[in-house]
């Protein structure tokens, strides 16, 4: 998510808090009774993310968001064949 071009945006850095969380609590959605917690972890993990990103000092050049993908589609087909599963 660092030094991107355009930067990463809110959705992004929701959506990998939002994973982190699930994957650290084992929960792919909560319980009512966690719902309230598990939110309140989103939104941390999303703020502290979104902090480091901004704050991380670089002297190199934005990698270009399309760009990577094209890379590491490359990578997955080498890896995992031209059907993306191993």
């Amino acid at each position: 998510m660092f030094n991107f071009a355009p930067p990463a945006t809110e959705e992004e850095i929701r959506a990998a808090a939002l994973q982190y969380v699930r994957k650290v609590s084992g929960v792919l959605k909560p319980s009512q009774a966690n719902q309230l917690e598990f939110e309140r972890a989103v939104a941390e993990v999303a703020g502290v993310t979104r902090h480091l990103v901004e704050t991380l000092v670089t002297h190199a050049p934005p990698r270009d968001r399309e760009e990577e993908r094209v890379k590491a589609k490359a990578r997955n087909v080498r890896r995992f064949g031209a059907s993306g599963r191993g």
